[in-house]
């Protein structure tokens, strides 16, 4: 998704009383994310770099009360509820201190200490790949369902704007618009498929959903749900709860059931779901889609004829990204980014 979604999700979700993980590589804005949410909600923003911190660091010291041990408020301790805990690097902390923080994302609390009523926690990391360092992979179904999962891919445009109200030179923003696939790395292994839907996970769903409206709900609810129940899961879902008259990616692909307008959330949630069925589809079923080529790529052209253009260019640039992936997800890809240049 892009910055400003992560943005707009994670003030829903923390507002909802619930956690947003954003995952996404070095540069993309996650603090920043923070950051604006902070200044625009009027909170202080307390950053935690758990791979540079111990034990004692995030619970406090031991101190003698009498005749019991008790331990004291760590420095960085909100004073009040009107702050944001940023957990940073949370794949790159130990062990212990991911255990710390389980009773904190449970409880709100760390041994004796309770954290101030309203105060909002989001986390972030990095992809969990081989470019970073990481001291284990997060696989505990029991602590990612803690979290919203929301992985960020920068778009050009959203960038260049950026860019241009920041006064970044302006070789460099000439630079990227001409070639956007400069922009940053494109390579994200996700956490979703490590998501598997539980009366828990439904239930922080619901509250989050019980703040959008009709319209958001048919633009984001994709996103949200397959960053707590996983993608599976999320898809019926979608499709039987949300989408309506909207077919699921198959019907789109093969059959060309493809409505004659779409409003701008219903297209770009439409969008979202198609790159997640891609990018995640079986190899039994990308067979059966390699075989259909023509049928695809002029149902592909179809749709690009109803949602916004720039929503149609980043589905290409993922396209372009999966083209360059080993085995039968790559041959596919290419196939088709071949078929819709000719076309």
């Amino acid at each position: 998704m892009k910055v400003s979604e992560a943005k707009y999700l994670s003030k829903k979700i923390m507002q909802a009383g619930e956690i947003p993980l954003l995952i996404g590589h070095f540069g993309v804005g996650k603090t920043d994310i923070a950051r604006e949410i902070a200044t625009e909600t009027g909170r202080k923003l307390v950053i935690l770099v758990l791979s540079q911190m111990e034990s004692g660091d995030l619970i406090g010291l031991p101190a003698r009360d009498e005749n019991k041990t008790k331990f004291l408020a760590p420095d960085w301790w909100p004073e009040d509820g009107n702050t944001i805990l940023l957990l940073d690097e949370i794949n790159r902390a130990h062990r212990s201190i991911r255990n710390a923080i389980m009773q904190l994302l449970v409880d709100k609390r760390i041994h004796n200490h309770i954290l101030p009523s309203g105060t909002w926690i989001m986390a972030s990391m990095n992809p969990p790949d081989e470019n970073y360092d990481q001291v284990e992979l997060i696989t505990d179904p029991a602590f990612l369902s803690r979290f919203f999962i929301l992985e960020i891919h920068p778009e050009p445009a959203e960038w260049l704007s950026w860019a241009k109200k920041n006064n970044i030179e302006t070789e460099v923003v000439d630079f990227i618009s001409k070639y956007p696939e400069f922009l940053s790395v494109h390579e994200l292994v996700s956490l979703k498929a490590s998501i598997k839907p539980s009366p828990r996970s439904w239930h922080k769903l619901s509250k989050v959903l019980s703040l959008m409206t009709t319209e958001e709900k048919k633009e984001y609810s994709y996103i949200l749900a397959s960053g707590i129940v996983g993608p599976e899961a999320a898809k019926v879902f979608i499709d039987k709860s949300i989408a309506g008259d909207i077919n699921t990616p198959t019907e789109i692909l093969l059959n060309g059931n493809i409505p004659d307008k779409l409003d701008i959330h219903e297209a770009n949630g439409l969008l979202v779901r198609l790159v997640d069925y891609i990018t995640t589809v079986d190899d039994k079923e990308l067979e059966k889609l390699s075989n259909m080529l023509d049928i695809v790529s002029d149902n592909l052209l179809k749709l690009s004829n109803v949602v916004p253009k720039d929503s149609f260019e980043a589905f290409v640039r993922m396209l372009v990204n999966l083209s360059n992936l080993p085995g039968l997800k790559g041959e596919f890809s290419d196939k088709i980014l071949r078929k819709l240049i000719n076309r």
